[in-house]
């Protein structure tokens, strides 16, 4: 284990939850090797859960013949990569890389177009595990939350740790995937956790250990230091953790502000943010980026039609809305743009997004070109607060009518099955 644990030290086997002997490096009842120990393992009840590289898992669960391929999830010469397997990951690929990088460093890589309804439909069955073990769950993204297990050892007569090794069991059974546990004693560290020992891991790091055991990382362990910020930090002399631990606050924040403030308290494994259910996601989007530049609204408006109807489907499975759309623009020269309109009421329909997107982009027709284009929203709501009737509109309820009954067509017979007049025919040439 990463952390400081020894063979005298508490605790079970994860596989058969069997409590480990003494010593023992395998488990006396199973004879996995899988024994989890830790001097704080049954006094800790804050977790981050994280499916390990979640879409290529789901799609390797869905086609078991590549199960020993390497899958990387994008598409597009000129796209990125959404995310990638573990053994992509050897060969060098990661999130965000263009693609073309990715295909020279694993040119034997299966490249796999992302089906992101798929996946938040399985993220949704993984949530609704977690709300079994514990109300207070509070995702994150698709593929990962922070759990707060306190004062349910009596519900499931078992630690807040033997718990999660079950659910991680339960998970891969009933769902076909993994996922990794960090578990300790605030959100920072459970986070820090769960990346220690994937794919199929569980870390434990306790209250006795923080310190040490934060003091050598690299300062972008922290939340919230990127690679700017620690550009500066490095300007400053300042690289580990354990260098922030030996600065007073005052010195911290005189030099940088309400960050210096996070910087002293959580290089000292102080974080006093509790678990809310109700923080999750900020915003829902889709992007997608394009073979050739374009500029032609006859070119950008069926995508941005397309792409309305994407988080329009993940806002209608997740049961939320968005007050604020927000239009993605990436010019021929790497340009971002960013445009946003707030409407009185919030939406989960594809029609209201797609109009209120398709009003912002044509103020960008002209000029430029566009290598990407994304439409989202934020400032989520939940779905009851959504699309109340027009008045000034009437057509927008007859189109709201229209919108049901494609998508339980869609439902039925799969999302091809119908297309609109924007979308119909459209090009393949983006990802």
């Amino acid at each position: 284990m990463p952390q400081t644990s020894s063979h005298s030290d508490p605790g079970f086997c994860r596989d058969c939850l069997t409590t480990a002997r003494v010593e023992a490096r395998r488990c006396h009842a199973c004879g996995s090797p899988r024994i989890i120990r830790h001097a704080e393992i049954d006094q800790l009840t804050l977790a981050h859960v994280d499916c390990d590289a979640f879409y290529a898992t789901v799609e390797k669960r869905d086609h078991p013949e590549l199960a020993d391929k390497p899958v990387i999830i994008g598409g597009g010469k000129r796209g990125v990569v959404s995310t990638c397997c573990y053994i992509a990951r050897i060969h060098g690929v990661r999130s965000a890389m263009p693609m073309f990088k990715a295909l020279d460093a694993c040119p034997d890589a299966v490249v796999i177009k992302p089906d992101m309804e798929k996946y938040v439909r399985v993220g949704r069955e993984v949530r609704r595990m977690m709300e079994d073990l514990t109300p207070l769950v509070q995702p994150i993204s698709i593929d990962e939350a922070f759990l707060d297990l306190a004062g349910t050892e009596k519900l499931h007569k078992a630690s807040p740790a033997r718990t999660l090794a079950r659910f991680a069991a339960r998970v891969e059974a009933e769902i076909g995937i993994s996922l990794s546990v960090g578990l300790s004693y605030c959100k920072f560290l459970a986070k820090v956790a769960s990346d220690l020992d994937k794919p199929r891991g569980f870390s434990v790091i306790g209250k006795q250990e923080a310190m040490s055991f934060l003091a050598p990382r690299p300062v972008t362990q922290i939340w919230g230091v990127g690679k700017a910020f620690a550009a500066t930090l490095e300007r400053n002399g300042i690289r580990t953790i354990g260098q922030l631990q030996t600065m007073e606050l005052t010195a911290l924040m005189r030099g940088y502000g309400v960050m210096g403030k996070r910087l002293y308290h959580l290089s000292r494994g102080e974080d006093e943010r509790t678990v809310h259910p109700n923080e999750g996601a900020k915003s829902v989007s889709a992007e997608t980026t394009f073979d050739t530049d374009l500029s032609n609204a006859s070119d950008l408006v069926p995508v941005l039609r397309r792409l309305s109807e994407k988080v329009s489907a993940r806002l209608k499975a997740s049961g939320i809305a968005g007050h604020t759309v927000v239009l993605k623009l990436k010019t021929a020269d790497f340009k971002g743009r960013t445009r946003n309109f707030k409407l009185e009421d919030p939406t989960m329909l594809a029609d209201r997004i797609f109009r209120t997107g398709l009003h912002l982009l044509e103020r960008e027709l002209g000029q430029d070109r566009f290598r990407l284009i994304g439409i989202g929203v934020t400032d989520l709501a939940d779905a009851a607060r959504a699309d109340p009737p027009d008045l000034v509109d009437p057509a927008a309820a007859r189109r709201a009518v229209a919108e049901g009954a494609i998508d339980k067509v869609r439902q039925k017979f799969g999302r091809n099955i119908v297309e609109t007049g924007y979308t119909f025919g459209t090009s393949r040439s983006t990802r």
